[in-house]
């Protein structure tokens, strides 16, 4: 299979703010699943009250995210345009989501909304892996940790935002948070099309459907530190979207708490706590080494997670608890693909990016319609929180199960980073390119 190597420059530096105009990108797409995942339910239960149902039609998200990036990432290896190979993949997929947002609370049926939204999962999941894959290609290595915090500082920021923003939205008018995420997911979208460069060409190559899922196959199986990595992505998104999917449910029916203060009060902690890791996971990851802070933020936030199970209605000192698990979730998050891109081999990163992006699709399908069944089952017997009790330790369990999985890879990103210094010093005219990212103080 042909690759077409990216050509960077090392020598070159970026113009100030790269990794923010790079992270906006996430903003976007943040923002719009967000909004989809935390307020869609509210609008299916005026359709059906079965969450079994709402998690199948979440879940099926999965179904996109496990196959398109096999297809999508590896191609946009070999999708050599004067406006890059990443990009043109971006473009073609801004004006779907943008246009499946606006009209998602408009269908009159839970069919015809099940529609809409599985074409949003389409374009959603033809931006995402050449956005992940962009990464790579246009910045040096010694700055993935920092990239990847900028990045999830404005994942954070869209989490956050779309979850208080969009309470009070959905209670002034149902339509009015998919509405702004349409908006808001085609400007923050565009960003990254508009201002980041590539190396352009002329040499569009689509080498069929078959050959890309054999040239992904290939990578999943011959490489071990990878496979680690994707089983472990596997864990995480699999909690992280069925927490994403519940949580206001959880709130609202689970607790009973009707009121919006407390919703928001709870949404704005997480958000808080995600932010916070967002902050400065990324400056303890390059410090420290980036598995290493995963795997000892993932004991809290599976520890937290477990002791989750325990509450039957709401106290305000949860918010504390709920403080410290979400910055140890976001630690976790914040760091994952930053891990992976020094995992990656140069010439195949669109193909891992794909298959990242299609085990976060294993979990989708996993997790949000596992925790919807486990929810309806157990209601009868958890029958003072309908059955939400259960849907926090059922997130909590893939976490901790994937600690020694990353532990394993410790090592292997030291030898990593020992193999990127050594190459430096044998060219020591060829600087590696720094990035300022705006959140350092500069040296006097």
């Amino acid at each position: 299979m042909a690759v077409l190597a990216p050509a960077r420059e090392p020598g070159s530096r970026p113009a100030r703010g790269l990794v923010w105009t790079l992270g906006l990108g996430a903003f976007g797409l943040a923002f719009s699943l967000t909004t989809t995942a935390a307020y869609l339910p509210r609008l299916l239960r005026e359709f059906t009250s079965s969450t079994s149902l709402i998690g199948l039609v979440l879940g099926a998200e999965g179904a996109f995210a496990l196959t398109l990036p096999l297809v999508i990432g590896p191609w946009s290896d070999t999708f050599h345009t004067p406006l890059g190979r990443r990009r043109p993949f971006m473009l073609a997929a801004i004006g779907p989501i943008g246009f499946c947002l606006a009209l998602l609370a408009f269908m009159p049926s839970l069919w015809t909304t099940t529609l809409l939204l599985l074409a949003f999962f389409f374009a959603y999941y033809v931006y995402e892996p050449p956005y992940r894959g962009l990464y790579p290609d246009v910045l040096p290595e010694n700055v993935y940790g920092r990239a990847q915090g900028v990045q999830h500082l404005l994942r954070g920021a869209a989490i956050g935002l779309a979850l208080i923003g969009g309470a009070w939205l959905f209670d002034l008018w149902h339509a009015a948070p998919f509405l702004v995420a349409a908006l808001v997911v085609v400007a923050s979208c565009s960003a990254p099309i508009a201002f980041v460069r590539e190396a352009g060409g002329d040499a569009r190559v689509f080498e069929g459907v078959g050959a890309y899922l054999h040239h992904s196959w290939r990578v999943f199986s011959s490489n071990r530190n990878v496979r680690r990595f994707l089983i472990a992505n596997a864990a995480w998104e699999a909690t992280f979207a069925g927490a994403r999917s519940f949580v206001v449910l959880y709130i609202t029916v689970g607790l009973g708490e009707r009121s919006v203060s407390v919703t928001t009060s709870a949404l704005a902690v997480v958000a808080g706590g995600y932010l916070v890791a967002a902050i400065v996971a990324g400056r303890l990851g390059d410090r420290f080494g980036l598995a290493r802070v995963i795997w000892l933020c993932s004991i809290p936030y599976g520890v937290g997670l477990l002791g989750g199970g325990l509450a039957r209605s709401w106290h305000y000192w949860y918010l504390a608890v709920v403080f410290v698990v979400s910055i140890a979730a976001g630690a976790v998050m914040t760091l994952a693909w930053g891990l992976l891109f020094k995992l990656m081999p140069t010439s195949d990163r669109g193909a891992i990016s794909g298959l990242a992006t299609t085990t976060k699709g294993f979990g989708l399908l996993i997790g949000i319609p596992l925790a919807g069944i486990a929810i309806d089952a157990l209601a009868p017997h958890l029958p003072s929180t309908h059955g939400y009790q259960v849907l926090w330790p059922l997130l909590g369990i893939p976490i901790l199960a994937v600690v020694p999985l990353v532990m394993s890879l410790e090592r292997v990103e030291s030898e990593a980073d020992a193999v990127a210094l050594a190459e430096q010093a044998e060219a020591p005219d060829r600087p590696v390119r720094d990035i300022d990212d705006g959140l350092r103080v500069p040296s006097r």
